[in-house]
């Protein structure tokens, strides 16, 4: 088995965490800009819709806090929900509610009480406070317990690492979670950063593949041209310090945010390598990296391989190159593993179904009020007729139920591997204002060529293959040698052993 092959096999098990990313959960289907036919308030200048660079306002406790703006996402929040969440009407009582929970949560985990604390005599009274927030004229009555819950706030010590912003998004994060959709939600600044990250291809860090599920990070591999392998990191390179810090007990998505930083910057990891005796520190400069979408190689079968991490906004582009590079070598047949891509931008998803279909739809995009957008296969597609295997697991989700759902109805392959994650429905993010992260609202669903809605039951793959911990410990991928052993048959190829 070839590195490419090993690495796609640990890929394909989803234990590895991209450092790229800080987290793996990409989730989802987003919409790449905002579409014409949502409302075009939405474009108002009032509602920043590009993510920023501009890091966060954090205003310590005790600090001076202008209440207007430090509600102001809040409220963006409220109204966005309230105008393009997919179900409507809204449960405004219930919202409300959940915004109250999150600052107690957040006042709790701060050591205070607010049904038991005593309120000085100057903090202001609710009606006041729910004023200067901005909180709109027909919404200040069911606030009020919230602004109630807010003077507990001004009881608060000062402290490190608790901001009045920290509060606001705990409120914000707990009122969008009462909508019971997984897929509808605040996104903090960090995690908004990291999002972008994923689908932009780009980031801050060193450039390596990490198992953070351990102990302690493990290196998959070094990117190639990246710091990481400039600095000889070694596939197995367990990671027990950051600058100095002992990594025991740390969790593995916490110690990738110490290694992430900015281009130019220096980090140090101590490194311990089977085969030597004693640890021994890494000192790495943190450079811009590019994270391709798209992995590609020939097995020894003469079988094309190609591998979707991501549906970014490069992924169309470097499929094609990709494509065009393998079929040069004329393969008998193609596979196309989308397990554990958790998704990425709907246009992208139209794109690269349409490397593989001659005509017809890709998917329907249904809205709220019943209306719908039809997704046409667009034209020059260089992948129509190859012999196709599509591999799937229940880590493929939303852009890649996309395209596994439009290969399945079109009887254009089989999909080969375990039920995808069954997520039919369609994201719209949109920052929010004073850098405070960003809303991500479910606007509308998809429905696969067929009409077939996936939501929560998945595509379920024309031949099933599991793929075990076992398979994983002992190297092999069962999955992708059936995806072999199909291609083979189809094109009535005979392997000589």
């Amino acid at each position: 088995m070839s590195d490419k092959r090993t690495l796609s096999v640990i890929l394909g098990c989803g234990v590895v965490a991209m450092l790229c990313l800080g987290v793996v959960l990409v989730g989802g289907l987003v919409l790449q800009q905002i579409r014409t036919s949502l409302p075009e308030a939405l474009l108002s200048p009032s509602d920043p819709v590009e993510p920023t660079s501009v890091p966060p306002t954090e205003t310590p406790l005790g600090a001076q806090v202008n209440l207007g703006t430090l509600f102001t996402p809040f409220w963006e929040s409220w109204r966005l929900l309230h105008e393009y969440y997919v179900r409507q009407p809204l449960d405004d009582t219930a919202m409300m509610q959940g915004a109250q929970e999150g600052l107690i949560e957040g006042l709790s985990q701060a050591g205070v009480n607010p049904e038991t604390v005593a309120i000085p005599s100057n903090v202001q009274p609710a009606e006041t406070l729910s004023a200067q927030a901005g909180t709109p004229e027909g919404l200040r009555q069911l606030f009020l317990p919230f602004w109630e819950t807010w003077q507990a706030v001004y009881t608060l010590e000062p402290r490190e690492n608790l901001t009045y912003e920290a509060l606001m998004r705990e409120a914000l994060h707990s009122m969008v979670e009462t909508l019971g959709d997984p897929h509808t939600a605040y996104m903090t600044p960090y995690e908004y950063q990291q999002v972008n990250s994923s689908l932009e291809g780009e980031y801050e860090g060193i450039g390596v593949w990490m198992d953070a599920t351990g102990e302690y990070l493990t290196v998959v591999a070094p990117m190639e041209g990246s710091p990481a392998e400039a600095a000889g990191l070694q596939p197995g390179d367990v990671v027990i310090a950051v600058d100095g810090e002992d990594m025991t007990g740390v969790d593995g998505e916490l110690v990738i945010q110490r290694v992430l930083g900015p281009e130019g910057t220096q980090v140090v990891l101590t490194i311990r390598r089977e085969g030597v005796a004693e640890p021994f520190d890494v000192t790495l400069t943190r450079a811009r990296i590019t994270v391709p979408s798209v992995i590609g190689e020939m097995l020894d079968e003469d079988i094309a391989y190609v591998q979707l991490t991501t549906f970014g906004s490069d992924t169309a582009s470097e499929l094609r190159t990709t494509l065009n590079d393998l079929l040069s070598q004329d393969p008998i047949g193609l596979i196309l593993d989308i397990r554990n891509n958790g998704g990425g931008y709907l246009d992208t998803a139209v794109q690269v179904t349409s490397e593989f279909l001659t005509q017809g739809v890709v998917l329907y995009e249904e809205y709220g009020d019943g209306t719908r957008d039809t997704h046409q296969v667009l034209e020059g597609g260089v992948a129509k007729d190859i012999p196709l295997i599509v591999l799937v697991n229940e880590g493929s989700a939303s852009a890649s139920e996309i395209l596994a759902g439009a290969i399945q109805d079109h009887g254009r392959g089989l999909l080969v591997g375990q039920t995808t994650f069954g997520k039919g429905s369609v994201q719209l993010p949109i920052a929010l204002s004073n850098s405070q992260g960003a809303l991500r609202i479910t606007v509308a669903r998809w429905l696969t060529p067929n009409e077939r809605d996936i939501s929560t039951q998945g595509l379920q793959p024309d031949v099933a293959v599991e793929f075990t911990e076992e398979d994983f410990d002992a190297g092999q991928d069962p999955q992708l040698d059936k995806a072999v052993e199909l291609l083979l048959a189809l094109t009535g190829v005979t392997v000589n052993n």
